[in-house]
């Protein structure tokens, strides 16, 4: 008799290497009276949507016996009519594509253009599914620089990409978890240098674009076929329920991830409800303006009681800076408030609530700091 351990059934599947060791992404849900953790958008949808959604979704239901439309049409085109209507750039439905949630974008896109043999590069801390998502696809992941200050490192960057070569380049503006926009020029010199590095796909993630102080950067899509936007509905239209994400490029591209589409992945149901939300953009951008306002208050008052905050266009708020960040995120949900540990060494971040529990979560803050002072 040995003392080994027997292995366990996770040990004895075939998983792939780049596989194990690793952890499905996630935010612990907890039950506490304010969560301020996973972005969300506080506000319930308005009355007025969730009767004209019933009311889309009934007509959906009476022809749930047949497919949907897998091309989701008229969904494309309502969204291409948004994006112009809210950028000023014209976008036309052949440039636009649907699925569930901007992963789902995201995970054709790698699908389409990584793969085995194949890499991308991020410049983290940024998107933790932008990884993940390339790994799950058997695409090499490779881990971009930043400065101090979570700007990304052009002259690095450009170096990195002339250097690996990658065939997919992500940047997320307003960057998640910290919050601050990439600058055009920016973006504009990584798609030069990974032009030169060999003809490579750059995909924009503008998933908090709406919240921004600036602009979207989708009129950059203009001579660059390369290029990609993908934006998401879960934030601003205050949808994360839905799971509908989407993107715009050229043409050439929505043809190419049609290559690696799953049949009719888009339900009749969402499609349905999307289109209704679509129908209320002005009312669902109202509340937005009300979260813009109320997460530069959160940086105000952050600041006001000593912390240090990244600028913010999105959302939320990084904020620290703090020896141990899950002795602090801790502390703080001992005081009925939930924020995030996003593993950034020595900050957290907290999502823009109401005011009420905007409010919850400084006092609780006001408090810890008071701790330490005394």
């Amino acid at each position: 008799m040995t003392g080994t351990t027997p292995p366990t059934p996770w040990d004895t599947l075939p998983v792939r290497a780049e596989l194990r060791g690793k952890s499905p992404y996630g935010a612990p849900q907890l039950d506490v009276p304010v969560r301020l953790n996973t972005n969300e958008n506080p506000y319930p949808l308005p009355e007025e949507l969730v009767e004209r959604i019933t009311e889309r979704v009934r007509e959906a239901a009476r022809g749930l016996n047949r497919y949907p439309d897998r091309d989701a049409v008229e969904l494309r085109t309502r969204l291409a009519a948004y994006l112009t209507e809210t950028t000023g750039h014209r976008v036309g439905p052949t440039e636009v594509w649907a699925a569930n949630g901007s992963n789902e974008v995201i995970q054709q896109l790698l699908q389409t253009f990584g793969g085995p043999g194949r890499t991308a590069i991020g410049f983290e801390p940024s998107y933790s599914m932008h990884a993940l998502i390339a790994r799950g696809t058997g695409t090499g992941w490779i881990s971009g620089p930043r400065h101090e200050d979570f700007t990304i490192d052009v002259p690095a960057a450009e170096r990195a990409i002339a250097e690996h070569r990658p065939d997919v380049v992500f940047v997320t503006t307003p960057n998640n978890p910290t919050g601050n926009s990439v600058p055009a020029e920016t973006v504009l010199a990584l798609y030069e240098a990974a032009q030169a590095a060999k003809p490579s796909m750059v995909v924009v993630d503008e998933a908090y674009v709406e919240f921004s102080h600036g602009g979207s950067l989708l009129p950059l899509l203009e001579g660059r076929p390369h290029l990609v936007v993908s934006r998401t509905m879960s934030k601003a239209f205050g949808a994360a329920g839905l799971r509908l994400g989407y993107l715009a490029a050229h043409p050439a591209v929505v043809d190419a991830v049609q290559l690696v589409r799953l049949p009719y992945h888009l339900s009749a149901v969402t499609q349905a409800t999307a289109l209704a939300a679509l129908e209320h953009t002005g009312t669902l951008l109202r509340y937005v303006e009300r979260l813009k306002t109320e997460r530069d208050r959160l940086v105000t008052e952050l600041r006001a009681i000593g912390y240090e905050v990244t600028e913010s266009d999105a959302n939320f708020v990084q904020f620290g800076r703090f020896d141990d960040a899950r002795a602090v995120w801790r502390k703080i949900l001992d005081r009925g408030v939930l924020v995030r540990d996003n593993g950034v060494p020595g900050w957290l971040r907290v999502t823009a609530g109401t005011p009420q529990e905007n409010d919850a979560f400084l006092d609780a803050v006001r408090e810890l700091k008071k701790e330490q002072s005394a």
